[in-house]
């Protein structure tokens, strides 16, 4: 496909990673010659301002795909897996935003930093990776290229609210509301314990290994990503009272000898990545979550080699997990398309 306009369909457009896919496509002057946006029954008719314009949502349908030339999926799952064979036999390239097909062998899963010429193999769809296995391999992609190939990832996420959508959000504001006018706490709806002020490591169901599903994408996701199909990972996501924006503590455990000069030296040079990491200053620097929402790029801090085990290098990295870790990153495919 070339860079002539295309005819774009957004799918979840009312919801906040369709929000704020709309607000990428306009900063990044994407070419639509048509946006058509979808969602359910009940959002239909709503409008969204687009380039100056209002544009009115319509029911997502089998039958909305005609004329389409891509569609960006965000609407769950259970949509992806009913609809976007509906696009496909229409003609259109689905960018999906869920999990439902990031492990078929035949649909690409793509960052597009790191795995661009991935996006020529698909077949109608392309996947959009976990947010937190994006925002750990923007920053532990080049130093798998630096020192021979990354063996083993040890991490642990502390995942922003906005993560469970809107609702963690309004979770989260209500409990800490409630708490400083000493009232009882509201009706848990989200987590299952509380959130504001605690931390609750548990994000997804858990599997009979012991790990969530959450915790078992960064394993194969990263696989298939990194194209290192005998990299390991254990992984432990927690959800913290945070509003927006994932931070990941990593351990990685290479072939050969790393060190933090040639680290930071390969993150610097790397797009979409930046190092943030100063920690002798007068008053320390390291990124926290606040320091990258809103924005593109993962940010990379507290860089160290790691003291127990061989070969391996610990350090810090935040990433916006509602833009680059799903919006920005679909509409990046989109672009390579």
């Amino acid at each position: 496909m070339s860079r002539q306009p295309k005819h774009l369909a957004v799918a979840g457009a009312t919801g906040a990673v369709g929000i704020e896919i709309l607000k990428c496509l306009e900063q990044r002057d994407f070419p639509v010659s048509e946006l058509t946006l979808l969602a359910s029954a009940r959002s239909a008719g709503k409008t969204i301002p687009f380039r100056g314009k209002e544009v009115t949502v319509k029911e997502l349908t089998p039958d909305s795909f005609k004329g389409v030339d891509v569609a960006l999926f965000s609407a769950g799952g259970s949509i992806s897996k009913a609809f976007a064979s509906h696009a496909v036999a229409a003609g259109v390239v689905v960018v999906d935003n869920s999990s439902a097909f990031r492990m078929d062998e035949n649909v690409p899963l793509v960052v597009p930093e790191i795995n661009p010429e991935d996006v020529k193999t698909h077949q109608g769809i392309i996947s959009n990776p976990n947010c937190t296995t994006i925002i750990t391999l923007m920053a532990l992609n080049p130093m798998h290229h630096a020192f021979g190939g990354v063996k083993s990832v040890i991490a642990s996420s502390y995942q922003a609210v906005s993560g469970s959508g809107a609702q963690g959000i309004y979770e989260l504001e209500g409990q800490v509301q409630a708490i400083a006018k000493g009232e009882p706490l509201p009706e848990r709806k989200v987590y299952s314990r509380q959130i504001a002020f605690n931390v609750i490591p548990q994000v997804d169901v858990f599997t009979d290994n012991g790990y969530t599903k959450e915790e078992m994408k960064m394993h194969y996701e990263g696989r298939k990503i990194l194209h290192a199909p005998d990299l390991k990972a254990s992984v432990t996501c927690v959800r913290v009272p945070v509003y927006r924006s994932h931070s990941v503590s990593v351990t990685a455990i290479f072939n050969d000898k790393p060190t933090v000069e040639a680290a930071r030296a390969a993150i610097a040079a790397a797009p979409g990545v930046h190092v943030i990491d100063d920690p002798y200053a007068d008053i320390p620097v390291f990124p926290t979550p606040l320091d990258s929402t809103d924005g593109d790029d993962c940010l990379v801090g507290r860089i160290r080699e790691d003291l127990v085990l061989e070969n391996a290098l610990t350090f810090w990295v935040v990433g916006d997990q509602v833009r680059k870790g799903a919006a920005l990153n679909a509409v990046q495919i989109a672009e390579l398309l």
